[in-house]
């Protein structure tokens, strides 16, 4: 079992505390620990930046869940992490300023765990982390309007904020890995994900190293 360094933290933050699952299934579950959504997904679902990773290609059955001394719990079993993964985004080194975004438009639009609008909010966030560019009013109107979303979602745009994302994102960032595999994610999240990357991208350059 790996997870992110900011997942592990919380749930030891947290000590021992109910979690109501809000989805569960056969590649992932996702419980409310504490307010923040906590993913456990197996090897066929997407290692988003604030879930637990396991080797499982089908997840068990779940009915309850819960954290005992900072550990999650699925009914009785203790998903022990291993070892932590990280999941920030690559650095890039431009300049600019992001092409603008309108968040009272996007955030929870559209049907879903992950709303087509927070989705690229998401890429449009990340991508502003990866060029080191502040946008303080922006993360403003983001937190305001989260709890209008769902919790997975408001919990990814946090992490988009912190500066995470997914590997196939990170990678495509970075060069090493295809657009196509980012596009691929969900229904339509990995588009998502492009779209808002594109139209932060579309106000910034990349400054020679």
């Amino acid at each position: 079992m790996s997870t992110p360094p900011r997942v592990a933290a919380h749930l030891r933050s947290v000590g021992d505390a109910a979690a109501s699952v809000l989805h569960r299934g056969p590649d992932a579950v996702y419980v409310d620990v504490a307010g923040r959504c906590v993913g456990v997904v197996g090897t066929r679902a997407t290692a988003v930046p604030c879930a637990l990773r396991t080797t499982l290609d089908l997840l068990p059955d779940v009915v309850s869940a819960s954290v005992r001394g900072g550990v999650l719990h699925f009914d009785d079993t203790p998903l022990v992490v291993g070892r932590v993964v990280d999941v920030t985004v690559p650095r890039l080194p431009m300049r600019g300023t992001p092409g603008p975004v309108d968040v009272a438009a996007l955030v929870g639009r559209g049907g879903g765990l992950t709303p087509y609008g927070d989705d690229v909010l998401c890429g449009w966030l990340a991508v502003t982390r990866a060029a080191g560019v502040p946008t303080p009013a922006v993360d403003e109107a983001v937190r305001a309007l989260a709890p209008t979303t769902t919790l997975l979602s408001a919990t990814l745009l946090e992490c988009a904020m912190a500066g995470e994302a997914v590997p196939a994102f990170n990678a495509w960032l970075a060069g090493t890995g295809p657009v196509e595999d980012v596009e691929r994610i969900g229904h339509t999240s990995g588009r998502g994900l492009v779209e808002g990357a594109r139209l932060a991208l579309s106000g910034l350059e990349r400054v020679a190293a």
